[in-house]
């Protein structure tokens, strides 16, 4: 497409001749003698650029740059006069033109004006689009479950999204922790800024902190260079720390500090810097074990909890693998080139029944595994994991007599949560874990239920 360009100047030669220079470009050339005519212009079309005298009567150059920004901030605007100074060019380029030009303009200096002027809106566009695009990627929509319990944390994360205040996520792994850090970041205000992620028990304990908080060059034996630290990159966005839990004490201090003070301190650092970062922390531990152990600060603890978030593990959100194996089954056959191959609706109660140690990467590992290895073109029986195949030879321990009347399933779900509470002696623990569920989810459920232990006086 041949970029269009509004052209605005009273001298009429002078018009003439610019124009016959930018058409030759190529570009697309419309004209206008006043800022007014160029204002009619605009509202009829958008064009990709406009070039306009700053010094005409009625309107002048600097008025139409101001109207232009109003209406279309991303339209770049270089201005031109015979009347050059440094007071106007400050002006100009305050008011956010692209560049300025002094008459007599060189037929080069246009050209080369525009065309950068061109790149630079096109750069710009093209961000936009890939911006919008991993928005879109990791929008909370596209978080794939309907569970309660899990549309409950989405609405919580979606609320804190919008705000600078520290999350932090607890889940087992292989729940989406990253995946829903991602989402907060790209749902807030911070999200055309960096997202930097860290693990923390992935590296080497001794270069942890040279990682988080950079070094200066000549600080160790091998730091030959200045270096930023993964807090420092994040600068203005979200750091991720993934695995908080396995940080030693004696940066966790140091990691207190940033959220208190907004500064690090460099290794061989005598100044320390300032940095502007929204904190959202994961583990898969249980962080207020650690603190009763001494492992894990209780004031770091409470400063990265301010929205604390319990993603649930798959095997209590049964209702949602359907729409999960649709996903991950699609993407694996169009990854491996097999776009005919077939998964068929019978098989689904197996992945229902199966308890999912790994969660929704063990899901999509073995729906991967299936596509690749599947021997038809529709899988079957054969082509499943034994151990997911071998749900459905697991007699079920419960026994239940169904009345022909129909049943309701508040009901025995109450009286199903009353009998373990009653069986473990109203030990929560106990009662989470002979349920199969985690202790948050049986007192959500106990709250739904209205379920208290009555003591006998």
């Amino acid at each position: 497409m041949i970029p269009s360009i509004l052209l605005v100047e009273d001298d009429v030669s002078l018009r003439r001749i610019m124009q016959l220079r930018l058409e030759a470009g190529p570009y697309r050339v419309a004209c206008a003698a006043t800022a007014e005519e160029a204002i009619a212009h605009l509202e009829r079309q958008p064009f990709h650029l406009v070039v306009s005298d700053l010094m005409m009567p009625g309107l002048s150059g600097l008025d139409l740059l101001k109207r232009i920004k109003a209406d279309a901030p991303d339209t770049p605007v270089i201005l031109l006069t015979a009347y050059g100074s440094v007071e106007s060019a400050v002006d100009a380029m305050k008011s956010g033109a692209f560049d300025y030009l002094t008459k007599p303009v060189e037929s080069t200096d246009l050209l080369m004006t525009v065309a950068r002027a061109l790149e630079t809106q096109r750069l710009r566009e093209e961000v936009k689009t890939l911006r919008s695009s991993v928005s879109a990627k990791y929008g909370f929509e596209n978080i794939i479950g309907r569970s309660p319990n899990l549309l409950y944390v989405l609405d919580v994360a979606g609320r804190a999204a919008q705000t600078d205040s520290t999350v932090l996520i607890n889940g087992e792994t292989g729940t989406g922790k990253e995946l829903l850090a991602k989402a907060i970041h790209f749902n807030s205000p911070r999200r055309d800024q960096p997202f930097v992620a860290i693990n923390c028990g992935a590296i080497p304990r001794e270069l942890l902190e040279s990682e988080l908080f950079g070094h200066i060059k000549g600080s160790f034996t091998g730091a030959i260079a200045h270096k930023k630290g993964r807090i420092e990159m994040a600068h203005g966005g979200t750091l991720f720390l993934d695995e908080i839990g396995e940080m030693p004490p004696e940066l966790q201090v140091k990691l207190l500090r940033v959220i208190q003070e907004r500064e690090i301190e460099k290794l061989g650092a005598t100044e320390p810097t300032r940095v502007d970062v929204r904190l959202v922390a994961a583990t898969h531990r249980n962080l207020a074990a650690m603190i009763e152990d001494g492992a894990f600060r209780e004031d770091l603890y409470y400063r990265l909890a301010v929205i604390p978030l319990e993603l649930p593990p798959l095997r209590e959100r049964p209702d949602d693998i359907p729409d999960l194996v649709n996903f991950f089954f699609d993407r694996a056959k169009q990854r491996v080139n097999r776009p005919n191959l077939v998964f068929p609706p019978a098989l689904l109660p197996y992945f229902q029944g199966y308890r999912w140690p790994g969660n929704i990467r063990e899901l999509e590992n073995i729906l991967e595994r299936i596509a690749v290895l599947a021997r038809g073109n529709e899988v079957t029986m054969a082509d499943l994991p034994p151990k997911v195949a071998a749900v459905g030879s697991t007699p079920s321990a419960l026994q239940l007599d169904l009345p022909t009347t129909g049943i309701s399933l508040e009901n025995v779900e109450k009286e199903l949560i009353l009998k373990a509470l009653e069986k473990c002696d109203w030990n929560q623990t106990h009662a989470a874990k002979y349920l199969d569920i985690s202790r948050k989810t049986l007192i959500y459920r106990m709250e739904k239920h209205g379920l208290t232990r009555t003591i006998e006086s």
